[in-house]
């Protein structure tokens, strides 16, 4: 499959941005090597930097650079190498712009509408993609991007209900998805796009996000209309994933029934594993002792708890104050394997 002009994947599967720290540059190299499109989370990637509680945005810039060339180097210019960068955070913008001069292969942003993204990729062979959990938000950025940059997106990733993480649906949708369905989402954004890939002169690939685990479930969508899927938790029990074996194990020994929604700093639902942070939460505010200034709508005095703490205790695998996303999936995660093993699975889909 050729994305662009000339950037080839040779698996229609795109690894999930995963923060902080859990998708860098281990992870989304080792992706990239396989055929497939690994994505490095600019989400406080500078976290392990001597200076990132003094200097949190240049350990944030800095350590993204690192991380890229590490990626780059695992996947010997196979694959892809992307970066997911969240539209809600501060420095979204410099996180974009320093990949791109780094000259990253793809950048996909969600966590509100990126509508600035071609600006910040203008120049570039970097293709841009938002993620979006409805036909309505795809309609709105292709028009906002067409009329402004003559730009549309190079691709889009459609995240359902089921995904982990941050979600850009309301609580009683994702708790009673019965009417969420990914294929149907899928079918009311393919038709939103039509419009505009007459003007685009060539598809716009649709990846499908949440609940997708097994190259079974994959076919299935793909016969459906998807162009190829993203995954994500699965990607946390490989050997690769840059995550630390705390964080793997906990998720390894959660299942279904630990899952709940819970509000996120970000202003968005999110899904999580039920932890000894979230039920201090539900009892009292947890005052931050310090702010990195992640988050554009965080105000300190009244946020619940930091998510960047806490999303930097779970990735060092510290139970009691960690935050720990997952998908809907989690019981299907019990052992440690391979990336190759995973993407070897999935290597016999169309492309």
């Amino acid at each position: 499959m050729i994305l662009g002009s000339d950037k080839i994947l040779e698996v229609p599967v795109i690894q999930g941005g995963m923060g902080v720290g859990v998708s860098m540059g281990g992870l989304a190299g080792a992706v990239a090597a396989e055929g497939g499109m690994g994505c490095i989370s600019t989400a406080d990637c500078g976290y392990s930097e001597d200076d990132f509680y003094k200097n949190p945005m240049e350990a944030n810039l800095r350590a993204l650079k690192k991380e890229i060339a590490k990626a780059r180097e695992i996947s010997k210019n196979r694959g892809l190498v992307a970066i997911n960068a969240m539209t809600a955070t501060v420095q979204f913008a410099d996180a974009v712009k320093t990949a791109v001069k780094e000259g990253i292969d793809a950048v996909i942003s969600g966590a509100g509408l990126p509508l600035e993204l071609p600006k910040l990729a203008e120049g570039s062979k970097t293709l841009i993609a938002p993620v979006v959990s409805s036909a309505k938000a795809a309609a709105a950025i292709c028009k906002s991007w067409h009329k402004k940059y003559d730009r549309l997106p190079d691709f889009v990733v459609l995240e359902g209900v089921e995904a982990g993480g941050h979600l850009g649906f309301a609580v009683k949708d994702i708790i009673d998805n019965a009417g969420m369905k990914l294929e149907n989402i899928l079918s009311e954004v393919s038709e939103a796009l039509q419009s505009f890939e007459a003007a685009a002169g060539r598809k716009i690939p649709v990846f499908t996000a949440g609940g997708i685990w097994s190259s079974l479930d994959a076919k299935e969508i793909m016969e459906k209309g998807a162009t190829g899927v993203q995954i994500a938790t699965r990607f946390i029990g490989t050997h690769e994933c840059d995550a630390s074996k705390g964080y793997k194990d906990f998720l390894i020994q959660a299942t279904g029934s630990d899952l709940e929604i819970t509000q996120s700093p970000v202003g968005m639902p999110a899904r999580a594993i039920n932890s000894p942070l979230l039920k201090r939460i539900k009892e009292s505010r947890i005052a931050p002792t310090h702010c990195s200034r992640c988050i554009k709508t965080c105000t300190p005095s009244t946020t619940p708890y930091c998510i960047t703490d806490a999303l930097i205790a779970a990735v060092k695998g510290d139970v009691e104050h960690g935050l720990f996303f997952s998908g809907s999936n989690i019981s299907k995660l019990t052992e440690i394997t391979s990336v190759k093993k995973i993407m070897d699975e999935f290597r016999n889909l169309a492309v």
